[in-house]
Formats: C-alpha cells, structure tokens, sequence
C-alpha cells in the first residue's frame, strides 16, 4: 500500500466560509480533483473523500468536514482507515505567516497558530509529517487574525488564486511521485517569482 497518498486540505465546511482566505486548503483539494478527473465522492472519517489515481499512484483526496479547529480527528481516522503511513501524508493549509503567493513544502514543524494543524499534532500525536503551507499573508492594520482568515479573498488575491492554486497542486504532484526533497526544492516560494 505505499503507493497510496493522504492529501488532506484544511478548512470550514459550509457555504459561508467557502471562499474565505481559511479554505485554501479545500480549494486546493478541488483543484487537484479536477485536474485529476477525479469522482466517486463520498464521507468517511467525517471527511469529504475522492480517490484518484496519478500515474501508477493511488491518491485520497480529502476535506475534513469537522470545523478547522476539529481537523485532527478526521486526518487520524483516513490515515489510519487506509493504512497510509504518515510519510505519504500531505497536510495542505492556509498560512498568516507567508506572503499571499509563497507556497511552501515542510516535513514538520509547530502549528504556527494554525489550529487545524494544531488539532492535526494532537491527534496524530506527532509533528513530523509532511505539510503544504499556502501563504495567504498578515492581516492589515490590527484587524484580529481570525476576522482577516474567515474573509473572502481580495479582488487582487483573487486574480492570482487560480495561479498559485496550479503551482500548489503541481507542489502535491510532484511530493506523491518524486518525495519530499523534490518538492521542496522545486516549489517552496513565491508564485510571482516562479
């Protein structure tokens, strides 16, 4: 089975936080079900679940229909329902500390205040598996952190979205057919500067 990959990415289910700067994670699952002409849709592990292949690959994809703070329960019941080792995980979620545009591969790491990857660290009781982080920038001025995540994208972010979300979902791709090292090296950074 180490031809299975967990892509999970985090968010809010619900239409209103849909296109909100928190659901990056979900756009990039949508995205990379399309590309991957993806279907057979269902719920497990209160996760929204799409298999897909990619080359010789099997790839779930997912989206925690837990609220974000919740995410950890879901990833914890697929990674261990499909008996996927935590290495072939992919964990894709919104970052406040990266600038709109910079995407970046990690193999582990703190939550840095994101709390889906906080639940996430919880519940697999470990940080060490491989993450996508999508910048999505600082809030202006002092507007609170959580206000800035749960607003819809900028009419300027949105001209880039649809870039930064193909560069994202070559970045999954490439982790599930070539490792973490590859990925990192050709993707972390700065849609506008690829």
């Amino acid at each position: 089975m180490t031809d299975t990959y967990l892509l999970i990415g985090l968010g809010n289910p619900g239409r209103e936080y849909r296109e909100t700067r928190h659901n990056i994670g979900f756009k990039l699952i949508d995205r990379l079900t399309v590309r991957l002409n993806a279907g057979g849709m269902k719920l497990h592990s209160n996760a929204i679940v799409i298999s897909a292949r990619y080359e010789e690959r099997k790839i779930i994809l997912a989206k925690p229909q837990t609220y974000m703070n919740l995410s950890g329960q879901s990833v914890q019941g697929l990674l261990h329902f499909y008996k996927i080792p935590v290495e072939n995980l992919l964990v894709a979620h919104d970052d406040l500390d990266l600038p709109f545009g910079t995407i970046r591969i990690r193999p582990g790491g703190g939550p840095g205040g994101q709390r889906g990857m906080a639940s996430t660290i919880e519940k697999l009781g470990t940080q060490d598996f491989p993450r996508l982080r999508l910048g999505i920038g600082r809030p202006p001025g002092r507007m609170d952190a959580k206000d800035y995540v749960l607003q819809d994208f900028s009419k300027e972010d949105l001209k880039f979205l649809p870039e930064v979300l193909d560069r994202a979902a070559d970045a999954a791709l490439q982790f599930v057919m070539n490792g973490l090292n590859i990925a990192m090296n050709k993707f972390n950074g700065d849609i506008r500067d690829a």
